[in-house]
């Protein structure tokens, strides 16, 4: 095991080398990096995030696909679309979300947005004063977001909560995206009500498998509690911005086979 200032010396040296505007073509954030317009980053960034489970280049394609369905227009077309327009949406799928899931995410961002000008306040109207982290938001925007009429019960599946212990990978990796705000280009920074010190770091098996070898993660089973345990370790190391480290965890487990 590194001494605790030769393994953030690694990790800061690893950040460097992946939080690089060279990262963002081969990686999902490649998909709201699309846009200019705030709501379509966000909206963009929102399906990417979700339909980022298996093979990158897979979830590329799918992404790209939904946004040319969508006129390259999300925001637009989530607040106007027609009946007609959401028929070429019937025969989208992606892995194990289908159109059914589709049409009440796109249901649920025309109702938020006709209420809110910004995705954000769907998180952080359940925070409180004093949180540390963003696991309130997380549990509040799940109860939200499944606040409509008609649910379909198949779709509650495409969105994690910390309730039931799920780590919540792909949801932190959004909320990375949208509220991490550094010089290199790759994360948007757009959203301010939530401080990067607050983020808890995506947990998946890469990242998962580099932080094991490098022994600041020890719970086995990958829920809510070993996301949290991770990104307390992080904090050791960078107090106000933790989930900077997600590049070099992340990046040293795709990239670097011999961890």
């Amino acid at each position: 095991m590194k001494t605790q200032i030769a393994l953030k010396e690694f990790l800061e040296k690893k950040v460097e080398e992946y939080n690089q505007p060279a990262f963002i073509k081969d990686d999902p954030i490649s998909i709201p990096h699309l846009f200019k317009k705030k709501q379509d980053i966000e909206i963009a960034g929102f399906f990417a995030a979700t339909f980022s489970w298996g093979n990158r280049t897979t979830i590329i394609r799918k992404s790209k696909e939904l946004m040319q369905l969508m006129d390259m227009s999300p925001y637009d077309f989530c607040l106007n679309h027609s009946s007609k327009d959401l028929k070429v949406l019937f025969q989208f799928k992606h892995r194990t979300f289908n159109s059914t899931d589709l049409l009440y995410f796109i249901e649920f961002f025309r109702w938020h947005y006709s209420h809110h000008h910004s995705l954000e306040t769907a998180f952080t109207k359940f925070m409180n004063p004093g949180d540390t982290t963003i696991e309130n938001a997380l549990i509040g925007f799940h109860q939200y977001f499944f606040s409509l009429e008609h649910v379909p019960t198949r779709t509650i599946k495409h969105i994690a909560t910390p309730a039931r212990n799920s780590s919540c990978k792909r949801l932190n990796m959004f909320l990375r995206w949208m509220v991490r705000n550094d010089s290199s280009g790759v994360d948007f920074g757009i959203w301010k009500k939530i401080s990067p010190s607050q983020l808890i770091c995506p947990l998946d098996l890469h990242v998962g498998r580099v932080a094991k070898r490098l022994k600041i993660l020890i719970r086995k089973q990958q829920g809510w509690l070993a996301a949290a345990e991770l990104t307390d370790y992080l904090r050791t190391l960078d107090k106000n911005d933790p989930v900077k480290y997600d590049f070099a965890l992340f990046g040293i487990g795709v990239m670097e086979k011999q961890f």
